[in-house]
Order: structure tokens, then C-alpha cells, then sequence
């Protein structure tokens, strides 16, 4: 490959014992847009999502819905695939667990792991919950109803004796917390790094990562009677998309270590401890990030099948509109941290921010170059000092959503961008044009281009979180298509005066709530 800027990003696969909800539209969603945002900063971009297939959960949730797993997994991986599509993300690749790549990926990092003495067979005794496909030890865990034991997730956890492979997880526990000090920000949000490092100080035990009792799944390399642990099979999908165990491969070379992981924080240990052990022990480099972002719940429930209140991201979308709900889910919370899903904030951060300050913006401007100019770019006069003010605060809007978007602070970069826009407002009551369309025509002119050259660089800023909808704002500015990159933000690239504009349309319309008016 070619020189250049490149950013690897991935979501974790999904697993596919059921099908998807609100929790993975938005940990996809926060993805695709850091990929949008790198795109249009420069970078080759590689984006990454796809289905964990494989373990106990799938089986047996195949086995209940009277199926076999592989046409099980064929239907709910199509749904995931689908619901990507749906929510309108660019990624790359979807990787399948069950793909021929990922069986050759996987038995080569277990190979790896073997040559280098890090694997070794004995026998597992110990609590393990299927719901989870994770192993806990007796410190972990809680009484239940009927003299059974909780794993701190909720799931029941079980007593297994079985053969089993294991990974020398102890002799990773200094080298993991060395890895950890030289790399702050390995682990983001920063309470999520403590309570990793809290967890890897506490004492790492060997990890049993084969299971002997059930075969779906990819086998053991030289031993068919085991089967490859469902977690070290699935977080290798990170190095299967890019080539490995080619690791002089031009795509491999390219793209790893991977810029990021993006991850609910339910499965954190397996991406921050057990993910980076796997890799040293293989001398394979970790990866430079794993971000852990919270959990939403539902009017203020937690969200789960039992009390029927799961989100649907289809039903939200048909409700209030795709780039409406791709925003709100990246505004509403700092990201990282629990949020709470409500109707009623929906509306108003809706009609509030995107129809009234972005929306009413545009438009309104829009209409009056319409009316005003021909229904083509005004030209500007000699800019005012109000003029310069409001083109600098424009104009250092990258470098600012640059920062935030680095340390994965989308409600940040929105902030930022919508203070702009209300100074726009602001700068337009202020300057009021539609009186100055008598009282001084050229000063008009001068304010709308102002205007409209704003309205131009935070449409291109905001294409990331909102591309569709920006797309058409941007149509209306005459901006072509290839001219929508941050390379082309600033004066140097600005309107041409004089070009011809379509008819505005209006592209946030207001929410109408039932009950209440317009």
C-alpha cells in the first residue's frame, strides 16, 4: 500500500445468540462516525464489524429455535448485516466467525501460542456462565435464588470439570501493568483503565481457552476433541480482517496495530487483559486503544427482553428519522458514560438543536438568497469586524473537533460545533438583514455570503454524525460532491459569489407531539 494517513477501527463482533437492539446500533454508530470523520480528514480508513458465531450460547439458542447452528447463525448474521446497512454505516468489512479467513487466522495465533510455550493442556475445575462464555472465580460471585451462584454480570454461572487447554494468562500480570503505564490512554474512559488495572493487580490466573464438551466451534489444532475457547476465537476477527498470520502482508503491515476498539463495557477484560496478554505472548503488538462507552436504559430501566422494553433501532428511525436518531444518540450523554433513553428528550433535543438553531439557520438564510439574490451566492463587500469574529470561530472549528474526536468525546465535538451555530443565530438577529435589504443592499449581501460560507464548513463538519442530511444541505449551497472534505474547509476553498442555488427546502423539520402543536 501507498503511503499516508491510516486508521483502523473496529466494533466488537456481535453475538449472534439473539437479534440486534439499540446497544449495538450505537457502539457501530460511534464507529462509523470517528471512520467518516478520519476519512474526511485525509486518512485510508479501515472499519471493521461483523458476528461472533461460534460457542455454547449459539448452540443452544439454535437448538431452542429448532434449527442447526450454521443456518441459525446465517439468519441472525443477516440481521446484523442488515441493521448496518439500515443505520447507514461505511464500514469496510463484516467478518463472519464461520468464514474459512477467520478458521486459518485462529489456529495460526494458537499455533503461536503453542511454539512459544504458552499453551499447555490440563483440566478445568470452576464456575462458568453460558450466557456470558466467561469463567469466574469463586471472589466474583453471589448467591442466587435457589442455592445457585450469580456471576457480577446477572448470568447463572455453572460448576464445569472438563479437559481444557490453558494460556499462561499469570506470567502476563507484570507485563500487562507495565504495558498499561506506558500507555495511558490504552484504556479509555480513564475509570475504566482503574478498574482494569485494579482487576490485573488483584491476580491473573491461567485461562482456560479450549472446551471439550460441545463442538461448535473451530478445533484445536493436532486435537479435534477440543474446541478453540469462543472469546480467543473471536477477538482474533481483529487480525483475521487484515491478512493474518500474514504478517508481511502490505494490508497487515498497514493497518496494525489498530487505532481503536470500540466495546460496550460489559466486555472490557476480554479486550484490555485477556486481548493484549494473547497478542505479547504471541509477539504480536496490542492494539493502541480499547474504548469502553456505557449502557443505555429506558425511561430510566434497564433495558431487557424480560420487561419488554428493548429499543428498537428500526421503530426510532421510522418514529423520528435516521441522521435525527444518529445524532441524538452521540449527543445526549458524554460518551463513555450510562445514558438514559426517553422520549421527551428525543423531542426536544430534536426540535430544539437540529430543527430550530441548524435547521431554522439554513433555512431562513437560504430563503432570503433566494429572494434577496437571484437565488445565487451573494457577493460579499468589505468584511466587518462582526463579520471576521464569526468566520475565526468557523474557521478553528477542525483543530477543536480534531482533539475531541481523538479522545472519542463525540457529545464534545457536537457541543462545539452547535455553540458555532448559535452564534450564528446570534450574529444574524444581530446584523438582520431582511431590514438591510433597504436600508443598505451591499451590506446584505455581505452578511448573507458570511452566512452561507458558515453554514458550508459546519454542514462538512457535521457530515460525519448526519451525512445524508448534510448532503442535502450542502446540495443547496451548490457544493459538489467532491468538494466535501475537511481539506476544503476555510476561506481558501469558500462560495464563488454568483453561483447558482436550487430552491431550499427545509431539511430538520419539527417534531410534532402528540397533543401539542407545531
Amino acid at each position: 500500500m501507498a503511503g499516508g494517513k491510516r486508521y483502523y477501527i473496529t466494533t466488537p463482533i456481535y453475538y449472534v445468540n439473539d437479534n440486534p437492539h439499540i446497544g449495538h446500533a450505537y457502539t457501530s454508530l460511534a464507529c462509523d462516525v470517528l471512520a467518516r470523520f478520519k476519512r474526511l480528514d485525509g486518512y485510508e480508513v479501515k472499519f471493521l464489524t461483523g458476528t461472533d458465531e461460534h460457542g455454547q450460547k449459539v448452540e443452544k439458542s439454535a437448538r431452542a429455535a429448532g434449527m442447526e447452528p450454521r443456518a441459525f447463525t446465517d439468519k441472525v448474521s443477516r440481521n446484523f448485516h442488515e441493521l448496518a446497512k439500515f443505520m447507514n454505516f461505511s464500514f469496510d468489512d463484516f467478518i463472519r466467525t464461520t468464514e474459512e479467513r477467520h478458521r486459518h487466522a485462529c489456529q495460526g495465533l494458537w499455533r503461536r501460542l503453542m511454539e512459544r510455550e504458552q499453551i499447555y493442556l490440563g483440566t478445568y475445575a470452576g464456575w462458568y456462565a453460558v450466557r456470558d462464555e466467561a469463567f469466574y472465580g469463586e471472589s466474583e460471585l453471589i448467591d442466587g435464588p435457589g442455592g445457585g451462584k450469580i456471576a457480577p454480570s446477572g448470568a447463572e454461572v455453572e460448576w464445569l470439570e472438563e479437559p481444557s487447554y490453558f494460556f499462561r494468562l499469570s506470567a502476563w500480570q507484570e507485563p500487562l501493568l507495565r504495558f498499561f503505564a506506558d500507555h495511558p490512554d490504552f484504556i479509555l474512559p480513564a475509570s475504566r483503565r482503574n478498574e482494569v488495572i485494579s482487576f490485573v493487580k488483584g491476580g491473573l490466573h491461567d485461562l482456560s481457552v479450549s472446551r471439550a464438551s460441545f463442538q461448535w466451534g473451530i478445533p484445536v489444532p493436532g486435537d479435534a476433541d477440543h474446541i478453540i475457547y469462543v472469546w480467543l476465537d473471536a477477538l482474533t476477527n481483529y487480525i483475521t480482517a487484515i491478512g493474518f498470520p500474514d504478517t508481511g502482508s502490505d494490508e497487515y503491515a498497514a493497518f496494525w496495530p489498530a487505532d481503536l476498539h470500540m466495546v460496550g463495557k460489559d466486555i472490557l477484560r476480554f479486550h484490555a487483559v485477556y486481548w493484549p496478554a494473547f497478542l505479547m505472548a504471541a509477539d504480536l503488538q496490542p492494539p493502541k486503544r480499547v474504548f469502553a462507552h456505557g449502557w443505555w436504559t429506558n425511561e430510566g430501566e434497564k433495558i431487557s427482553k424480560s420487561l419488554g422494553n428493548v429499543i428498537d433501532p428500526y421503530h426510532l428511525v421510522d418514529k423520528y428519522g435516521l441522521d435525527q436518531v444518529r445524532y441524538f444518540l452521540l449527543r445526549e450523554v458524554p460518551f463513555g458514560n450510562d445514558g438514559d433513553f426517553s422520549h421527551p428528550a428525543m423531542v426536544n433535543r430534536l426540535n430544539g438543536e437540529l430543527a430550530n438553531d441548524f435547521g431554522n439557520l439554513a433555512q431562513r438564510v437560504l430563503s432570503m438568497i433566494a429572494k434577496n439574490c437571484g437565488g445565487a451566492v451573494p457577493p460579499p463587500g468589505t468584511l466587518a469586524g462582526d463579520d471576521e469574529t464569526l468566520l475565526a470561530e468557523v474557521h478553528g472549528l477542525l483543530e477543536k473537533t480534531r482533539k475531541n474526536m481523538d479522545v472519542q468525546a463525540f457529545h464534545e465535538v457536537l457541543a462545539t460545533i452547535w455553540a458555532v451555530i448559535r452564534a450564528c443565530n446570534v450574529y444574524t438577529d444581530r446584523q438582520a438583514p431582511w431590514k438591510l435589504k433597504k436600508e443598505d443592499p451591499e451590506r446584505m449581501a455581505t452578511v448573507l455570503y458570511v452566512l452561507a460560507e458558515a453554514i458550508r464548513n459546519l454542514a462538512i463538519l457535521t457530515l460525519p454524525f448526519m451525512p445524508r442530511s448534510m448532503d442535502r444541505m450542502l446540495d443547496q449551497l451548490a457544493v459538489a460532491r467532491d468538494r466535501r472534505a475537511f481539506a476544503f474547509l476555510g476561506p481558501g476553498h469558500a462560495l464563488v459569489p454568483v453561483t447558482a442555488l436550487p430552491k431550499p427546502e427545509g431539511v430538520f423539520p419539527r417534531l410534532v407531539v402528540e397533543g401539542q402543536g407545531p
